[in-house]
């Protein structure tokens, strides 16, 4: 008995002209899940085959012209997975044999006593059809698999069903660093990619659901310490056979490291978004056309105080912005409407000037989309800018810091809206913090005005901020420790400093009365306050600059007029060849042209105690004549004075003390209204006083003092060299001798420290390391002298000359100048000195043109103790002539030689000293002393021979 086919839903090809085809081709037109086409020939089955039309053939053995055979391998050349099945009624084993080595699916001998036989062979080719599909669904499934497997963007791993690596693709491999071979075997959550035990323990977990027949997923990272970690999503699914046995198990795993990185910048976006939404200073809004609310931005309470549900509550967005705002139709024409004005009330009751910006969208129910700014701020920064510059403007009219104060306290109101205010300017006479300018409110709040001390410890705010250069902004300032007034009813203070000029103050009864526009606004008002300061301040200094600068040049023409007349005055004095001619010259100069009204020089008469007039010039109008002028240091007329003191004498103002003395009243008289006294000295020594008068008050400045003074030791300088001129004239002499006890003398302080006889017999030589003079030394050894004098301070050098037993000669060299420099500058000759441990007397040629009192005055000045012995009068004309024309003709060089040879003993006979030793002490080559001395010599006897016409006839040898 067979069995009838279950389901069958195939197309059947039946091919060939036998009974039992046509049979089995009824049966399957009768069934609706078999399609059956009936071809004769070998041909018409390929050509169908060709078409793809056919799930199986069943062909005869005897077809036209060939066999089921031929026609099963013309198939099996093509496929080799379409079911054939060859069925015959004369079959045998050989064409069994044949069937079979060609391919074909099944053999089917038909028995013709069976029956039925058709249902037999359908049940035979459902069979194999059934087997053609398991096959081709495992070859699809294998094909499938290998695609899988080799999937560059998949990493697949194949385990035995005991969880261990069996298989690994490409991509799997790469994400190993360790070669995957040598881990075939081991448990697949092993796997060195794992790298921690918690992702182990995920990795064995799936696979154990897989191996118990389900289905697994995971999703595992590599921590963040290792290089360039990944997240990897793994599916695990068991493979079973049909029966239902696990054979094996596929990992996948998809490297999902870029979608996880931008999940999570999309996260951070989103978040981002969020709070820039909610923290935004705009607020947006979105409505659908009749202006009810599709989104209200969550920051919306920043503008409006409202929180987005109380807007939604609210209505439509006219109860918030106002009824027509924009224009419907110009807005689909535009598209946008950008930076629409409108005021909104927020839920406090304050009114806020908004920028509007509206814009057509499609998100969600919503279609216009409105951003809102509040501009209240800007819109207040604004109007106080402007009143600021209307401000500034006044500033540039300012013409005193008062003003400017008052300016600033009068505009604070309109730029700041603080009523209180005030400015405090900087004293720098008092150091204080003067109250300038304040407001009414501020007067209330604070109390009476009152300086406030600067001091570098700040003990109150605005000394504080001004000494800092701080600026201070309360909030309530009773906070603040450096409050000095406690009673004040300020609350919100600022102090900012003006620079180097003061400190502005403004605040409010109100705390917290600042927000950022109005500290940008108390800034910039005070930064105008201080420029406009610092230009009134520059324009003062200009004009005291200006004013300066125009008495400065007052000065400089008044300067340059007496620099004039002293050019002149100097030019006559080197030219002139008397005193009297001095006299006369300096006083006509200096009146002449209008220059000073008078001018006169006295000569300081001791016996009298008076200046007595000795040259004058200019409108005398018979002042001289009208007093004597008393030598006296105060109460006197200025002539006076200066010979006194022998300093310059100033009376700016003749008229000041006019019944103190009477000299002023005299002067009055004639005009005289200030008077400079200026005393002729040179050298310690008095020429006498020159006295000029002008006819204008302070006629003198500083710089006119100062050159008058130096053309007074210009003219006493002149004066000096008329004496020293005529006193080389003069061969007529005064020989004076001086008793000196002064230990402070040099030769006297030697003398008693040595023990010793010293004298001086004339001749010193002045040069830039100082003063040599030549002592001789008696009554004690030479060496003993040098050691006291080496040991002083006057002396700088001490070199023998010469020395014998108890007596020799010194050269000393002295740091201060020496008192033959000092007499021979007034015309008078240090003739000699002695000095022994008791006494010193000095002798003095004093010529006769010379005045005796000025030199002894000279001597008393230079020693403590001075007592005139004795004078006698000398007339020594050809020695003087002799003698002054020999010195002519030295040099100092050549003078310093002979002198040093003299007194060395060279010229003795026998000689204390040879050339070769005078040179060493000159530091010079015995050839160049020769030649040195052989000069001197040769200038000496031409002196007295040959201009002096003395007919001697003398040798060579004679001469030397």
């Amino acid at each position: 008995m067979h069995a009838t086919p279950t389901t069958l839903s195939s197309r059947l090809l039946l091919v060939g002209t036998t009974e039992w085809t046509a049979a089995v081709a009824e049966v399957c037109r009768t069934r609706r899940e078999v399609a059956v086409r009936h071809v004769d020939t070998a041909a018409d089955a390929l050509e169908h085959f060709h078409e793809g039309w056919a799930d199986c053939i069943v062909t005869e053995y005897a077809l036209d012209g060939v066999t089921g055979i031929d026609l099963l391998e013309a198939v099996r050349d093509e496929t080799t997975s379409l079911p054939v099945v060859l069925a015959t009624a004369s079959g045998s084993e050989t064409v069994a044999s044949e069937a079979i080595a060609a391919g074909a699916t099944d053999y089917v001998a038909l028995d013709e006593s069976a029956s039925p036989r058709e249902e037999d062979l359908l049940e035979r080719v459902e069979r194999a059809i059934q087997s053609a599909q398991r096959t081709t669904t495992r070859r699809e499934r294998a094909r499938q698999f290998d695609a899988i497997f080799h999937d560059s963007r998949t990493a697949t791993w194949v385990l035995d069903p005991d969880g261990t690596l069996a298989r690994v693709n490409q991509t799997a491999r790469e994400m190993v660093d360790d070669p995957v071979d040598a881990m075939v075997g081991d448990p697949f959550w092993t796997l060195p990619w794992w790298s921690s035990s918690d992702i182990q323990r995920d990795v064995r977990h799936i696979v154990e659901k897989a191996r118990n027949g389900a289905f697994g997923n995971a999703v595992v990272s590599q921590p963040p310490d290792v290089d360039d970690p990944r997240v990897v999503d793994l599916s695990v699914r068991p493979v079973e056979n049909e029966y239902g046995d696990l054979v094996s198990i596929v990992v996948e795993g998809v490297d999902i490291t870029e979608r996880v990185d931008l999940e999570r910048d999309l996260r951070r976006s989103e978040e981002l978004h969020r709070v820039t939404l909610n923290n935004m200073t705009d607020t947006v809004l979105m409505t659908d056309e009749d202006g009810e609310y599709t989104y209200v931005c969550p920051n919306v309470n920043f503008i409006f105080g409202y929180t987005a549900e109380e807007i939604c509550e609210q209505g439509t967005i006219d109860e918030l912005l106002g009824e027509d705002l924009f224009d419907r139709a110009e807005l689909a024409e535009k598209g946008s409407l950008k930076n629409i004005e409108c005021t909104a009330t927020d839920k406090s009751g304050r009114e806020h000037t908004l920028l509007v910006n509206v814009r057509e969208v499609s998100i969600q129910d919503g279609t216009l989309l409105y951003s809102c700014r509040d501009v209240t701020k800007r819109k207040q920064r604004e109007e106080a800018l402007a009143t600021l510059q209307e401000t500034a403007r006044d500033f540039l009219y300012a013409e005193t810091h008062q003003e400017i104060a008052q300016h600033v306290v009068d505009d604070t109101p309109d730029v700041l809206d603080l009523d209180a205010s005030a400015v405090y300017l900087f004293d720098a006479d008092t150091n204080e913090l003067r109250p300038a300018a304040r407001s009414a409110t501020m007067a209330e709040l604070n109390g009476p005005r009152r300086s406030v001390p600067v001091s570098a410890t700040g003990e109150s705010i605005s000394s504080y901020s001004f000494v800092e250069d701080e600026p201070l902004f309360f909030d309530d300032v009773h906070d603040s420790e450096r409050l000095a007034n406690r009673a004040t009813e300020l609350r919100s203070t600022t102090y900012i400093p003006l620079g180097d000029h003061g400190v502005f103050v403004a605040g409010s009864d109100r705390p917290d009365a600042f927000d950022d526009v109005t500290r940008e606004l108390a800034d910039l008002l005070a930064a105008t306050a201080e420029a406009a300061l610092d230009r009134v301040t520059r324009e003062s200094r200009l004009r005291e600059q200006d004013l300066t600068l125009q008495r400065r040049n007052d000065q400089l023409t008044a300067l340059n007029r007496i620099n004039e007349t002293i050019r002149e005055i100097d030019q006559a004095v080197v030219q002139a060849e008397t005193r009297e001619e001095i006299d006369h010259t300096v006083c006509e100069l200096l009146t002449g042209d209008d220059r000073f009204t008078f001018a006169w020089i006295g000569t300081v008469d001791s016996t009298t105690g008076t200046v007595e007039p000795r040259a004058w010039a200019g409108d005398e109008q018979g002042y001289l004549d009208s007093r004597s002028f008393t030598v006296a240091e105060s109460g006197v007329e200025p002539a006076g004075r200066t010979a006194a003191t022998r300093e310059a004498t100033i009376e700016t103002n003749v008229a000041a003390g006019l019944r103190d003395e009477p000299w002023r009243k005299d002067a009055l008289a004639r005009d005289y209204r200030s008077v400079l006294g200026i005393p002729l000295v040179y050298n310690d020594l008095t020429h006498g006083v020159l006295t000029v008068y002008a006819e204008t008050q302070d006629a003198f400045g500083e710089t006119a003092q100062a050159v008058l003074a130096e053309l007074g030791e210009t003219i006493a300088s002149a004066l000096s060299a008329i004496e020293r001129k005529n006193a080389l004239l003069t061969t007529s002499i005064t020989r004076v001798e001086f008793a000196v006890d002064d230990p402070s003398f040099v030769l006297s302080r030697i003398a008693q420290e040595a023990g010793c006889t010293l004298s001086y017999q004339g001749g010193v030589q002045q040069t830039t390391d100082g003063s040599y003079v030549f002592v001789t030394v008696e009554d004690a050894s030479v060496e003993t002298v040098e050691r006291a004098a080496a040991d002083l301070v006057a002396v700088d050098e001490v070199r023998r000359i010469s020395a014998d037993g108890d007596q020799g000669v010194l050269r000393l060299r002295l740091t201060q100048p020496f008192l033959a420099l000092e007499l021979a500058d007034h015309g008078a000759v240090f003739r000699e000195a002695s000095a022994d441990p008791t006494s010193t007397s000095l002798v003095v040629d004093i010529p006769e043109s010379i005045d005796l009192r000025n030199i002894t005055q000279l001597v008393r000045r230079a020693f403590a103790d001075v007592e005139l012995r004795s004078k006698h009068s000398l007339d020594q004309a050809a020695e003087h002539t002799l003698y002054s024309k020999f010195l002519d003709k030295l040099t100092d060089r050549q003078l310093e030689v002979i002198q040093t040879a003299y007194y060395s003993g060279y010229f003795e006979s026998p000689r204390d000293s040879t050339g070769e030793d005078v040179a060493e002490t000159l530091g010079i080559s015995p050839p160049a002393f020769y030649q040195h001395a052989r000069t001197v010599q040769r200038k000496l006897f031409a002196a007295l021979f040959d201009e002096n016409n003395l007919s001697i006839a003398t040798s060579t040898d004679q001469v030397r």
